[in-house]
């Protein structure tokens, strides 16, 4: 079983049909974990636990959507990794703590589908077409989660084709695309001048609805320029802006191989796009 799939089963099990209805305290009660809420220093929440019985402790923060996805994700280790003990710093995921990076994505995956199971978020996102952020924000509002969690949601939904990203002024942290989206596009290192994130990062002129950008304004391949994007960024804490796009032409989800693009690397197999970040 996957780790969305446990989370799942456990709101099915449960018999949690509507929104209002995701309690995660009470969910992580009968899942045989006691949640504290204290104080931590380097670290978002931890998990201790003992025979059936855990203890998750939280640290506290005025951001309640963080609060509910540190004790999501602390679940998600006590389902799925028992017997191990974590220190982990879930608010920012491309920053985890933990004993390897793969239990700290699976936790990750687990808290998402606990928080915004299957069924309730694609009703919550049907009425979009595309959702811009303000319209992801009323569904993070619904959840009573944060918008980065709530955004990361619909890219892993993978109906639409969107990544999500997050630049500062000294280039790109982190990406999240679609599934379906083919990996030959591969995002600057750098925010380019004519993009709206550029505009926010450096100027803070606000990016309030999905605009159309040509794609080599995001992307690195030669063959770009041929199609448009649609392009939307909010701040983040600190310096950084989340950058939300939408492959607006259909046609770049049949775009040929493109051996030039990034940092690829060869096999005997053939080709592949080597990661960017150790997550």
């Amino acid at each position: 079983m996957t780790p969305a799939e446990a989370a799942e089963a456990i709101i099915e099990d449960l018999g949690i049909t509507q929104i209002a209805d995701l309690d995660v305290e009470a969910i992580a009660f009968d899942a045989g974990v006691e949640v504290v809420y204290e104080s931590l220093s380097g670290c978002e929440a931890t998990l201790v636990g003992v025979g059936d019985q855990a203890i998750a402790t939280i640290n506290p923060s005025e951001y309640r959507g963080r609060e509910r996805f540190s004790v999501a994700h602390e679940i998600g280790h006590w389902k799925l990794h028992r017997g191990r003990s974590f220190r982990c710093r879930v608010d920012q995921i491309e920053e985890n703590f933990g004993s390897t990076v793969n239990f700290e994505k699976e936790a990750d995956t687990f808290a998402s589908h606990l928080l915004m199971p299957s069924r309730m978020f694609n009703e919550a996102i049907r009425p979009f077409s595309r959702p811009n952020f303000k319209q992801l924000g009323e569904v993070a509002a619904a959840f009573d989660t944060s918008l980065t969690a709530t955004a990361l949601r619909l890219v892993g939904v993978d109906t639409l084709p969107t990544i999500l990203a997050c630049y500062t002024r000294s280039g790109l942290r982190w990406q999240a695309a679609a599934k379906h989206i083919p990996r030959r596009w591969y995002l600057k290192d750098q925010v380019d001048e004519d993009s709206f994130a550029y505009d926010l990062l450096f100027s803070a002129k606000e990016c309030r609805t999905l605009g159309k950008q040509s794609a080599d304004t995001w992307f690195t391949n030669d063959d770009a320029g041929r199609y448009e994007v649609l392009e939307q960024c909010v701040p983040l804490r600190g310096s950084e802006v989340l950058v939300l796009l939408y492959l607006a032409d259909s046609k770049m989800l049949y775009a040929g191989f493109d051996s030039g693009v990034g940092n690829r690397k060869y096999t005997e197999y053939g080709s592949y796009v080597a990661p960017r970040f150790k997550r």
